[in-house]
């Protein structure tokens, strides 16, 4: 197997996507803290591994990849030969496709937004984030009040993807309390075998 390591910030949810699948694949893997108060993922190094200047990225032998959902896919192709995490069946594949989308722009235009907003000052309409996130619970909440995961009968990428800024809503003053359905989702999802928690926020710069 060949050696993977982990670039990442440990507020960034994006980059604990990927540490939480790592961890649930029950991966080796290097962890590499990058330096964003210092705009170390600006530096020339680093820029070399992502042209974008964020995190998360991942160096898995020859290969380094950016873009934490693409690095999600990746790893459940390469890792998971039983495919839990990315179902080989149309239906399934395509609702994981779904809700892989739904992170990438509901949920960061929505609680991954307000919580940019209330920890690290981000001149967004806080306004405007609160009510996709509140759309977004609404939807999620009736989608799980018959099932346990987003996907089909055991936690998929779909789960994994939109887990940390859903559960870290509250730090960006978007409630969590009138929705049971999601927070019995996300202590599901704490209770997998693997599990690793991201860290609590504090005053920085936004991830």
């Amino acid at each position: 197997m060949s050696t993977i390591t982990l670039y990442r910030h440990p507020l960034s949810g994006n980059a604990h996507r990927v540490q939480l699948l790592i961890s649930l694949l029950g991966l080796n893997a290097e962890i590499v803290d990058v330096d964003l108060m210092q705009g170390e993922q600006k530096s020339e190094a680093f820029l070399s591994k992502n042209p974008f200047g964020q995190v998360p990225v991942l160096e898995d032998g020859e290969a380094t990849l950016y873009e934490s959902n693409a690095i999600l896919v990746y790893l459940a192709s390469k890792y998971d030969p039983l495919r839990q995490w990315l179902p080989t069946e149309p239906g399934n594949a395509a609702e994981v496709q779904s809700w892989l989308s739904v992170a990438a722009s509901r949920v960061a235009n929505g609680p991954a937004a307000a919580r940019l907003i209330t920890l690290f000052g981000a001149d967004l309409d806080a306004e405007r984030c609160a009510t996709i996130s509140l759309d977004l619970f609404t939807v999620m909440e009736t989608h799980l009040s018959s099932r346990d995961w987003l996907v089909g009968d055991h936690a998929t990428l779909a789960d994994v993807s939109n887990y940390a800024y859903i559960a870290h809503a509250p730090e960006g003053n978007v409630s969590l309390a009138d929705y049971p359905n999601i927070r019995r989702w996300l202590a599901r999802v704490e209770g997998l075998e693997g599990f690793v928690s991201m860290q609590k926020s504090a005053v920085g710069l936004a991830v």
